[in-house]
């Protein structure tokens, strides 16, 4: 089953261009404000999986928190309009700049991965004058089931704080006179799919609430980070995630107390599925045993497939003859340019359009201009109906 595509539009337009579903946005955010809201939960939208002024706009507009990893996504949560006491900043290299900039916004909470990252967020808070809300980054060495690249919650990962130093970090943390402990914050990784993943994680958090039991010590806030993943091969049959398993899996694992509030920071999950990236064949070149589609999208426009090895499906949308197999690869100077292998399309020729599907979260937001290549457009669904 195809997606279904303005593609008399399309044929106007100059690709490659991202392309968004604000319908399909905003149908994942009605279920998401929905599943929070019975679930009491605070939800912080993952900045980094999409960046795009309009997609930042609709989504504060729902009434979620923004969770930024730079100075320049504070600063684009700020221009969204998100508001201060919504926003996290996480990170394990906080520049001193960035943390003056969420200092001097007055954040709701730096999500800290280090003793001299709490010193510095100390030191700069003093000179302020002011107190700074943190959350302590614990990594609970919880394996999750997703690639190598994108799992941050064991042992040998650079993030977070090591259940071996808790103590000692605790200790400091509670001496220095300008960071206020407000909470805990963990994230296993990204597209975890399982929920026994999520379970695991809880069962590792309520084992760290009886250890600051222990100390007689109490945190207002649980940040459980994002990670909910996306069905990459069936984007229309499974436009939107399940929040209500994902969500209803965190209440029942976890062992919140009195007053604790409980946080989330979704961003695949929220915007993957209402973009595609949209690119024209350039060439169909013969080779001596496969068949290359060559497009005029690249890695510099959707780098997951030659960083991550990830799958995307590829749809021809102009054609409907029948189906055939080809290796769809991009016009950049590299071996690892190349979006799939013996993928079935219909038969394609110069100048169809392709669509790449569920683009929406690390498409756009991680493009780059090697080879000199102009950043691609967005277009969205509404402006094409005006």
């Amino acid at each position: 089953m195809k997606g279904c595509f303005p593609l008399s539009s399309f044929n106007s337009l100059r690709t490659p261009f991202y392309y968004y579903d604000l319908d399909v946005l905003r149908s994942t955010l009605d279920l998401l404000r929905k599943e929070a809201d019975r679930n009491e939960m605070e939800v912080h939208y993952a900045v980094k999986a999409n960046a795009n002024p309009r997609i930042l706009d609709i989504i504060r507009a729902y009434g979620f928190g923004a969770d930024c990893v730079s100075g320049g996504e504070l600063q684009a949560a700020f221009e969204a309009g998100f508001p201060a006491s919504g926003l996290v900043f996480a990170g394990v290299g906080k520049a001193d700049w960035e943390i003056d900039l969420g200092l001097e916004g007055n954040i709701f909470c730096f999500n800290v991965e280090s003793v001299p990252e709490l010193e510095v967020i100390d030191q700069r808070a003093g000179a302020m004058g002011k107190k700074a809300g943190v959350a302590l980054r614990i990594n609970p060495n919880v394996q999750a089931d997703t690639h190598h690249y994108i799992t941050t919650g064991v042992n040998d990962s650079k993030f977070g704080i090591s259940l071996q130093s808790l103590d000692e970090v605790l200790d400091i943390c509670l001496k220095l006179p300008h960071i206020e402990l407000i909470g805990l914050h963990f994230h296993i990784g990204s597209q975890i799919t399982e929920m026994d993943n999520f379970a695991g994680l809880c069962a590792r958090v309520n084992e760290i609430q009886n250890l600051l039991d222990r100390r007689r010590l109490f945190v207002q806030h649980i940040n459980l980070g994002g990670g909910l993943g996306v069905d990459y091969h069936h984007p229309d049959q499974v436009p939107v995630p399940d929040f209500a398993d994902y969500m209803q899996t965190l209440r029942r694992m976890l062992v919140l107390r009195p007053g604790q509030s409980l946080h989330i920071e979704p961003g695949r999950s929220v915007v993957a599925q209402c973009g595609s990236l949209i690119s024209k064949v350039l060439y169909i070149k013969k080779g001596l045993q496969n068949e290359f589609v060559i497009l005029d999208a690249g890695m510099t426009e959707l780098i997951r497939p030659a960083l991550y090895q990830a799958y995307h499906k590829i749809e021809n949308i102009s054609s409907e003859e029948l189906e055939q197999k080809y290796d769809v690869v991009g016009p950049i100077c590299e071996s690892s340019d190349c979006f799939g292998k013996q993928v079935v399309l219909n038969k394609t020729r110069r100048e169809d359009l392709i669509a790449i599907r569920s683009t929406g979260a690390y498409g756009e937001t991680m493009a780059s201009n090697y080879n000199l290549r102009p950043k691609a457009p967005a277009v969205f669904s509404d402006d094409l109906r005006s």
